[in-house]
């Protein structure tokens, strides 16, 4: 008796496990999303596995989506809308993301971070990374574009953007006191600035001489003439004179071009903020 129960029990667990089994497989969904069809099965395969390796080691998702249009959204609302959608998948890497997203209808790219990689790659990252793999888009080469995207976002994922660092300070010894040697980088450096001395070049002391020179011969020509005592009016009979004719001559005409301003497609975006209240770094173009 207790025999067969066993088996009932058996038989349950058996049961039940493909069903365990099934919907963890559908919880954890493929990082590459190609809507549009660029990519065969093989490298579907491999950037996946390149994906999920590098999203393990830097507890980050990311995503590739390719579309054939967007239903009339512009490309930022269009990824900001699937992050919302596809939050849930993210959860094992706590909601951090970077995503790639091209439109073939509008030839739109965008490059998108979320939560912990909106900290690393930041607008100006993206920005390089998209101006790298854009030639690749335009060539046609999606796989060694999106291959390219996940490995230089790891990358910049390694360290985040930090100032530009001061100099270093004056090495001292251990009694405190500075070396000799840089004692002796002073001296030399006294050295040079007084045999440097801009008074004692030989081109100055020539500006200088000249200037002088020019200044006393001005001053001596401007005292040398005598009061001047004739003007416009010495000569001018006001009872006489008058107007006789006028006439307006065309000279010339000048004609002045001015370049119209353009919208540069290779650098714009910027982060934002989705409907869901998740804050996000981003960069835009065209491919």
């Amino acid at each position: 008796m207790k025999k067969r129960n066993y088996l009932y029990l058996l038989a349950i667990l058996l049961f039940f496990l493909p069903i365990g089994m099934s919907v963890q497989a559908e919880t954890v969904d493929s990082p590459i999303y190609d809507y549009a069809g660029l990519l065969t099965t093989d490298e579907v395969a491999q950037l996946k596995l390149q994906s999920s390796k590098l999203s393990e080691e830097s507890e980050t998702a990311f995503i590739i989506i390719t579309a054939d249009g967007t239903d009339g959204k512009d490309i930022v609302q269009y990824v900001q809308e699937f992050y919302d959608n596809h939050a849930s998948e993210f959860e094992q890497f706590h909601g951090n993301a970077a995503i790639l997203a091209i439109d073939m209808m509008e030839r739109d790219i965008y490059l998108a971070g979320f939560k912990k990689a909106e900290d690393y790659l930041t607008d100006s990252r993206l920005d390089v990374i998209r101006n790298e793999i854009t030639p690749d888009l335009s060539e046609g080469r999606y796989f060694a574009a999106f291959s390219g995207f996940i490995n230089q976002a790891v990358h910049y994922m390694e360290t985040k953007e930090t100032a530009v660092i001061p100099p270093a300070e004056e090495q001292q010894n251990e009694s405190g006191q500075t070396s000799s040697s840089e004692y002796e980088n002073e001296s030399a450096y006294e050295q040079t600035s007084e045999t440097k001395n801009l008074f004692f070049e030989w081109w100055f002391q020539l500006i200088v001489s000249v200037a002088l020179g020019g200044a006393v011969v001005g001053t001596m020509m401007l005292g040398s003439g005598g009061k001047v005592t004739v003007s416009s009016q010495t000569y001018n009979n006001q009872k006489t004179s008058a107007v006789l004719d006028k006439y307006d001559r065309f000279v010339r005409k000048t004609v002045t071009k001015q370049k119209k301003p353009s919208s540069n497609n290779k650098s714009s975006g910027g982060g934002g903020f989705t409907s869901g209240g998740h804050s996000h770094s981003g960069s835009r173009g065209k491919f």
